[in-house]
């Protein structure tokens, strides 16, 4: 049975031009500075955002935690969502690891941290007090819905960071994603930004990596955090090679994967025992609530799954499915068949 795996980007399976890449990458020492593909991935990362540096890392996760360790000392804040992938699900690696204090304010529903509120938790000048030091943003903003954060936006929270002498850095995971969908280039989503994390090997398709941006000084600092956790991976031009490709030919057909996103929580919004605002679908994220009485999401999930479609359940009603290189829109079409059955028995 063919599988239609919609339970996250990360499950994209590499390309033939990533696989050709890979084989034929001209390799060295990258803890020397020596590898020249991964010089040419982090140059080219680096271009794309408008940006001085950019620097391979291992994931996502290990790119927020060094750019938070770069950006922050022990015993300083960073201000952060409620619902940011950094607060949720990095195994509170930057209190761990790093020493530093994570101040929450509640995410918005379109993903945003309002501006009031951000101002309101930025630290006065007191012993009693940690530091603020840093603000994090999340575009687009995963647990939201995929939801996409505008340039507008992302300068004035720039603004207020100046205003107060602090530092922002962007969780770009699905930063293409935002720009794509809004027909816009990348830069005009990073302008004001001191750091940003590019994710590699989700709606991209690489197998492995993200690249940090940010200026040449901060890049420098970046380098030594990341030697720190044991991310100095010697020839990992490797995974650079997959990364390249991933940068030039995989970003525009994000588009594919919108369109799926949004013919999914269409045909969703017509099946009985199934809420979803198609409205709020505004990229390759679609969470949706379980309604029918005596089914919960994880039930929904392994029904689905009997029927060779994989969704992720979040919550006792709450469900997520993600869009992605790989999947066809017959592959929609399968599983809104599917979706409808499962709630059906």
């Amino acid at each position: 049975m063919h599988t239609i795996d919609l339970r996250s980007d990360t499950v994209t399976l590499p390309t033939a031009e990533m696989k050709a890449a890979i084989s034929t990458a001209p390799l060295g020492d990258d803890v020397f500075e020596e590898d020249p593909t991964t010089i040419e991935l982090e140059n080219l990362a680096a271009r794309k955002v408008g940006m001085e540096a950019g620097l391979l890392v291992a994931s996502g996760t290990m790119g927020n935690l060094v750019s938070v360790l770069t950006h922050c000392t022990r015993g300083e804040e960073v201000i952060l969502g409620d619902a940011s992938h950094t607060y949720l699900y990095e195994a509170g690696g930057i209190a761990a690891l790093g020493g530093i204090h994570p101040r929450v304010i509640p995410n918005e529903a379109n993903g945003t941290l309002a501006i009031d509120k951000i101002e309101s938790v930025i630290r006065t000048e007191n012993v009693h007090f940690p530091r603020t030091r840093l603000i994090c943003l999340e575009n687009t903003q995963n647990k939201c819905g995929g939801r996409i954060l505008s340039a507008q936006y992302t300068t004035e929270v720039r603004q207020l960071a100046q205003q107060y002498g602090l530092k922002v850095h962007l969780d770009g995971a699905r930063l293409f994603n935002a720009a794509v969908a809004l027909g816009t280039d990348v830069k005009e989503l990073t302008k004001g930004v001191d750091s940003v994390s590019l994710c590699l090997s989700k709606g991209l398709a690489a197998p492995v990596g993200s690249v940090i941006c940010g200026s040449q000084p901060f890049i420098t600092e970046a380098r030594r955090a990341r030697k720190i956790l044991g991310g100095g991976m010697r020839q990992c031009g490797i995974i650079a090679a997959a990364g390249i490709v991933a940068l030039n030919e995989m970003v525009d057909r994000l588009s594919d994967d919108h369109a799926n996103a949004q013919t999914l929580a269409q045909g969703m919004a017509q099946i009985k025992g199934l809420a979803i605002n198609p409205a709020e679908v505004e990229t390759n994220i679609v969470f949706f609530d379980v309604t029918e009485q005596q089914l919960t999401g994880q039930m929904l999930a392994e029904r689905l799954n009997q029927r060779g479609v994989k969704m992720l359940a979040l919550g006792p009603n709450q469900v997520r499915a993600v869009t992605h290189w790989g999947i066809s829109a017959s592959d929609i079409d399968t599983t809104l068949v599917a979706l409808a059955a499962a709630v059906e028995d």
